[in-house]
C-alpha cells in the first residue's frame, strides 16, 4: 500500500521533447462522496464506489519540450484545438498542488490539447475525466524520466494526482467499478487514490447508463461549495456512517448479482445526496421539476412492467438511468417514448460500463 511520500519522485532522467495522448472517462458514483476532511488535501469524508463509464470521456494530448528557465510552470491550453484561457487557472492550480510529487514540471513547456466526446456544457461534469486524462499524460512523462517505475505504481500515482485536481477523478483511471476512500470492506482501499473492485457478478457486466440531460446550465452551487457545507452539517456524521454501511452492502450485491436490492440502494444513495444539499445551511436544491417527473416515470414503469431499471443522480439535475444490457431495447423505447420530453432539447447520451483510461499513442 502506497503512502503519499511514496509518490515524491527523485533521481530521474531528463529528455528534450516527447508527446503523449490518453483518453479517460467520466464515472458515476453508486455510493456517493459528499464532504471532504478539513485537514486533508482532497481527502474524502466518506468512501464511495462508482461505475466507470465508456463513451463519455476526455481525450487529451500533451507535447512537452525542455526549457532553459525552470523557475515557473509553462503551458499552453487548447480546447478542441483552440486556446481556452479560462481553463488555465485550474491547470495552474493543479500543477501547484502536484509539484511536490512531480518536481520535473517546471523543467518543461507543456502544450495541452483536450476535447470531450460529450457536448461541452451538457451538464455532465468533465473535471473527473479531464483531470484523469491529464494525469495519465503526466505519468507517461514520468515513466520516460524514470523507466523503472512499476505498472502498479504508475496507475496508483496517476489516480493520486487526478484526485488532487478533482476528487472523483481518481475513480476514472482503472477498472470498471472503483472504490475511493478508506473502508473496512474493500481490501487495500485508500483515501489517496481509487482502487479497482473486480469481483463483479455477470449480471452487472455491460451495465448500461443512459444520461438524460435535464439541465445543461451551470449549477447555481458548485460541488466545491457543496462539499464544504458538510463541515457543519447537522446530519454529517450519520451520513458518513451510512456511506460505510452502504459500501459493505453494495459490495455484497455486486458480488452476488442481486440487481433488485442494488437498484434500491443506488436510488436511496442518490436521494440522500440531494437530501444533504437540502438540509445544509445555506440549503440548496439542484434537482429540477423535470428531474422529479423522470424519477416518478421510472418508478411507475418499473412497477408496471417489472423491468430492472433505476436512476441515480450526480450533484445536478441530470438523471442517469441504469439497467442491465439485456433490457436495453425495451428501456430505450421507454426513454424515447416517455422521458425524452423532459430533457433539454430532447438530448440524452447512451453509455455503459467501461474500463478506465486508455493510451492512444
Amino acid at each position: 500500500m502506497y503512502s503519499d511520500l511514496d509518490f515524491i519522485l527523485s533521481n530521474y532522467h531528463s529528455i528534450d521533447t516527447a508527446s503523449f495522448s490518453w483518453s479517460a472517462p467520466s464515472n458515476i458514483a453508486l455510493v456517493k462522496y459528499w464532504g471532504k476532511k478539513e485537514n486533508g488535501d482532497q481527502i474524502p469524508a466518506n468512501p464511495s464506489i462508482s461505475f466507470t463509464l465508456k463513451n463519455c470521456k476526455t481525450i487529451t494530448s500533451v507535447t512537452i519540450s525542455s526549457k532553459v528557465e525552470k523557475d515557473s510552470f509553462s503551458f499552453d491550453l487548447l480546447f478542441e484545438g483552440q486556446p481556452k484561457e479560462d481553463f488555465k487557472p485550474k491547470i495552474q492550480k493543479f500543477f501547484e498542488r502536484i509539484y511536490l510529487y512531480c518536481p520535473y514540471l517546471k523543467e518543461y513547456h507543456f502544450t495541452i490539447d483536450t476535447q470531450n466526446t460529450f457536448p461541452h456544457s451538457s451538464g455532465i461534469a468533465s473535471s473527473a475525466s479531464g483531470m484523469a486524462a491529464l494525469s495519465m499524460n503526466i505519468m507517461s512523462l514520468e515513466k520516460m524520466l524514470k523507466p523503472e517505475i512499476s505498472e502498479a505504481y504508475f496507475y496508483a500515482k496517476a489516480s493520486f494526482l487526478a484526485r488532487l485536481g478533482s476528487g472523483s477523478a481518481c475513480r476514472s483511471i482503472i477498472g470498471n467499478v472503483v472504490s475511493w476512500g478508506k473502508n473496512e470492506t474493500i481490501k487495500n482501499s485508500s483515501d489517496l487514490f481509487g482502487v479497482a473492485f473486480e469481483n463483479i457478478h455477470q449480471n452487472f457486466h455491460n451495465f448500461q447508463d443512459t444520461i438524460l440531460l435535464v439541465d445543461k446550465g451551470e449549477k447555481q452551487v458548485s460541488s466545491t461549495v457543496g462539499h464544504n457545507l458538510m463541515h457543519n452539517h447537522p446530519f454529517a456524521e450519520q451520513r458518513f456512517d451510512q456511506a460505510h454501511h452502504n459500501i459493505a452492502k453494495i459490495v455484497t450485491l455486486l458480488e452476488t448479482g442481486n440487481v433488485t436490492e442494488f437498484m434500491s440502494l443506488v436510488e436511496s444513495e442518490a436521494l440522500t445526496l440531494h437530501a444533504m444539499m437540502m438540509t445544509s445551511m445555506p440549503y440548496f436544491i439542484l434537482m429540477k421539476p423535470n428531474t422529479l417527473e423522470i424519477i416518478n416515470k421510472i418508478w411507475k414503469f418499473r412497477s408496471d412492467t417489472q423491468t430492472p431499471i433505476c436512476f441515480t443522480l450526480d450533484a445536478g439535475a441530470n438523471v442517469h438511468v441504469l439497467y442491465p444490457y439485456n433490457s436495453k431495447e425495451k428501456i430505450l423505447q421507454f426513454i424515447q417514448h416517455e422521458l425524452v420530453g423532459y430533457c433539454q432539447n430532447g438530448q440524452y447520451i447512451c453509455d455503459e460500463i467501461g474500463n478506465g483510461a486508455q493510451d492512444l499513442k
